[in-house]
């Protein structure tokens, strides 16, 4: 059954939107003011440009990108890569189960840790991005902005960090963050750039060289993460909706995957309103895990998207 219902396309063309309904929504946002909970705050400062162009779709292409979300639908973002001077690039979707040709995204990358998109309004695409910078101080830059929003220090504890969209079962999206002692911690989100207090996940997550996800996986309206152990086994862990427990105990997806030095979520990449997988192989290729939204078989095969290259890219979020 069809997800997406058309309308006019924005201006944007590719911006297109989601509505989640939750009933937990606001009892949690509330809960969260109520926590109190601090977080680190300084004038905000200059800091490398990041922005996600502006890109006018073609008149054929409004029936792909003008699309109204329906409920639990799969964020829609480039794909951005960082390559080794610094310099930000972003490939938007085509609609069609690929990605377009390269767009200048920014400059001034070249030393940050980590980078994560996140959607602070629930609107369905990406507002900015958290970063870890090199002396482990995290920043929240809104797009189009050399003004960061300074969150904290003390981040160069965490060797993973990446936003997987809601798992808390607020609006916002949170942040998920492994230590050296591979404890996987969870902050969420306030919708700001902010985050609450972290809160454990649970241990043992140094098994895995890599952790990602941006959505739901499985058609529950929850979202949910993968990761790849060391062997090259993808596991899925579902999401429950529960800030105190975000996860349940994972199911095996596959083997093989130890041929990817690289596994990203962004979201929906075939704008189908399911959140899909991209993997970049040890030649530089790249490939496309499309969702499937059913918990039995989370992917279909792949799709070869992208022929070399690819690692040029030393950060892909």
């Amino acid at each position: 059954m069809t997800r997406w219902r058309t309308h006019v396309a924005k201006s944007s063309g590719l911006n297109t939107r989601r509505a989640l309904a939750r009933a937990t929504a606001a009892a949690l946002t509330a809960a969260l003011v109520a926590t109190g909970a601090s977080t680190a705050v300084a004038a905000d400062a200059p800091g490398p440009i990041a922005s996600r162009p502006h890109v006018d779709a073609k008149t054929s292409d409004k029936s792909k990108f003008g699309a109204s979300a329906l409920p639990g639908d799969a964020q829609i973002n480039p794909l951005f890569g960082v390559d080794g001077n610094g310099d930000l690039w972003s490939y938007y979707p085509t609609g069609e189960g690929g990605l377009d040709s390269r767009l200048d995204s920014g400059y001034g990358w070249d030393s940050a840790r980590a980078m994560t998109q996140v959607d602070q309004d629930d609107d369905g695409y990406s507002d900015g991005l958290w970063h870890v910078t090199s002396g482990g101080q995290l920043y929240y830059a809104p797009w189009n902005t050399e003004e960061h929003i300074f969150v904290g220090n003390g981040w160069k504890i965490y060797n993973q960090l990446f936003s997987p969209a809601n798992v808390g079962g607020a609006g916002a999206d949170d942040l998920l963050a492994r230590d050296s002692s591979g404890v996987l911690w969870l902050y969420l989100g306030y919708g700001n750039g902010k985050l609450t207090q972290r809160y454990k996940v649970g241990g043992g997550w140094n098994a895995y060289t890599h952790i990602t996800g941006k959505g739901d996986l499985t058609g529950d309206g929850k979202d949910d993460i993968v990761a790849k152990d060391k062997s090259g086994v993808l596991w899925l862990y579902k999401g429950t909706g529960n800030y105190k427990a975000p996860f349940s105990s994972r199911s095996r997806i596959g083997g093989g995957w130890n041929t990817y030095n690289s596994i990203v979520s962004v979201g929906d990449i075939d704008i189908d309103g399911i959140t899909d997988l991209i993997a970049r192989d040890k030649t530089g290729a790249l490939y496309l895990y499309k969702g499937t939204g059913n918990a039995g078989g989370v992917y279909k095969s792949r799709v070869k998207i992208g022929n070399s290259g690819w690692n040029t890219y030393r950060l892909l979020f």
